[in-house]
């Protein structure tokens, strides 16, 4: 039997890709939803599944809980962002028709607090998972597998940088802009301190060469410290590949912090249509890198760092996978949780990483040289 699966948001930039994996999959009855028919035609057409079904579905409708219920899914894999502004109606809706669910939220209350739902998932028998995505997935993927090799953890550190030329749409320009110069609470030194959005950056190393990052606001800011108790400082920074586009975002971070603007995230298609006139410039490389620092078992100085670098303008597809492996496990009944929660613990990083398998997508871990 197929799993009856609805992609919401299918015509996005994650949505679109997640379809195209899903598709031709004998393990899925596929259906595509999104707010506009024409655009998922064109997906349709440009997929060439026959077996694919569309919808158009609206999660803000006052009729959605029951549009939902009549496509009678058994998984919803929610993509359409940005989530930091959503509710959990998309999860209660499936709650209430009895459906799993998976989401790529990547908003740090969205999916900190996502375990609220956790007793109705349970009494309907259902499993709700949040931030099936690049954070906390595969972040928290890599911390638990470089763990064991640590005898104290001080510092988790990581950070990513996509291409120039990878693709963007509005919800992921606004969910940036959304805590651009915003206090961000963050735990460093062993105490809760505050940072502000796009700020407080640094240079950081990629397997591509070193590219500048400042702080965002993720789920794993608010997750990790209580995951990982024993780090003092736990930071996530991201950046932009051409330094003006990366020194503009700071400075538009500098004014929201002094007040002269006041919602920066409602201009977000103005400015992805901005910079999408500089596109042709830079390069479609980007990365992602995950630093831990502490000592070893013997008591040793010990700084790891595991990196992906993403090619071809591949790089969306790591947001994508960790959400594709775990309906596929769902899809061969290999998942017994019920309940709801962050995506943190139930993939491996090498589960994840098998899963990049036909995309230009590489990694690999470096020990780095401390200096005394």
């Amino acid at each position: 039997m197929s799993l009856r699966t609805v992609v919401i948001g299918a015509t996005g930039v994650f949505g679109s890709r997640m379809a195209r994996r899903l598709a031709h999959d004998a393990r899925f009855e596929l259906l595509l939803a999104a707010r506009s028919r024409e655009p998922l035609e064109a997906l349709y057409a440009s997929i060439g599944d026959p077996r694919v079904q569309v919808a158009t579905l609206d999660a803000d409708s006052p009729g959605f809980r029951h549009a939902l219920a009549a496509l009678r899914p058994q998984l919803v894999i929610h993509t359409a962002g940005p989530f930091q502004r959503q509710d959990y109606r998309v999860a209660e809706a499936c709650i209430a028709c009895g459906s799993d669910y998976i989401d790529l939220a990547d908003g740090r209350h969205f999916v900190s607090e996502f375990g609220a739902l956790d007793e109705p998932a349970k009494r309907a028998g259902v499993l709700l998972v949040s931030g099936a995505s690049s954070v906390p997935a595969l972040s928290a993927a890599v911390v638990d597998a470089l763990l064991p090799r640590f005898g104290s953890l001080e510092v988790i550190e990581h950070a990513i940088n996509p291409g120039n030329r990878t693709p963007r749409g509005d919800a992921t320009v606004a969910s940036i802009l959304g805590y651009c110069g915003r206090p961000i609470r963050v735990w460093r030194d062993g105490h809760w301190d505050e940072a502000h959005g796009w700020m407080d950056s640094r240079r950081q190393a990629f397997p591509f060469g070193r590219r500048r990052v400042g702080v965002c606001e993720i789920p794993d800011l608010e997750l990790f410290p209580a995951r990982y108790p024993q780090a003092r400082t736990v930071l996530f920074r991201a950046g932009l590949e051409l330094p003006l586009m990366q020194w503009a975002t700071w400075a538009l971070a500098a004014l929201v912090r002094a007040g002269l603007i006041r919602d920066l995230a409602r201009h977000a298609p103005a400015l992805r249509r901005l910079s999408e006139r500089f596109v042709g410039f830079g390069s479609d490389v980007g990365g992602m890198a995950v630093e831990l620092r502490g000592n070893d078992r013997q008591g040793q100085p010990l700084h790891l760092r595991w990196w992906l670098h993403a090619d071809a303008g591949d790089g969306p597809h790591v947001q994508v996978t960790p959400a594709v492996v775990l309906a596929r496990q769902l899809a061969q009944g290999g998942v017994d949780a019920k309940g709801a929660m962050p995506c943190m613990g139930l993939l491996t990083l090498v589960q994840i990483v098998e899963g990049f398998d036909g995309f230009a997508l590489r990694t690999g871990l470096d020990a780095v040289a401390i200096s005394r």
